[in-house]
């Protein structure tokens, strides 16, 4: 998938990637290659400092934990993040309704 195509998009499906519980930055980009059957493969680069963004606007909060002796970062939505996940899921709808009818599909 081009990465124009992301540009806009990659923080509203990073909140939807924590809305079921908090995860570690690897499994977050684990579960968007996941949930996008392979098509979205982003290297940590491009995922880790959208997380710090999202961190930075008080959208996702994060703790560090250990696991098999090994630190790590988890990263949580926040209430902000949830409003703001709901927002952008029903900008998406709008968006793509109107394309959809511009385009013809």
């Amino acid at each position: 998938m081009k990465a124009d195509a992301l540009r806009g998009n990659l923080e509203g499906m990073l909140l939807s990637v924590l809305e079921p519980g908090e995860l570690h930055g690897y499994a977050v980009i684990e579960e968007l290659k996941r949930r996008s059957g392979g098509a979205i493969n982003l290297p940590t680069g491009t995922v880790y400092p959208a997380l710090h963004r999202l961190e930075a606007a008080g959208l996702v909060g994060s703790e560090w934990s250990r696991s098999s002796g090994r630190r790590r970062r988890n990263y949580y939505l926040t209430p902000g993040g949830h409003r703001e996940l709901a927002s952008k899921r029903h900008d998406w709808q709008e968006f793509s309704s109107v394309v959809s009818g511009v385009l013809g599909g």
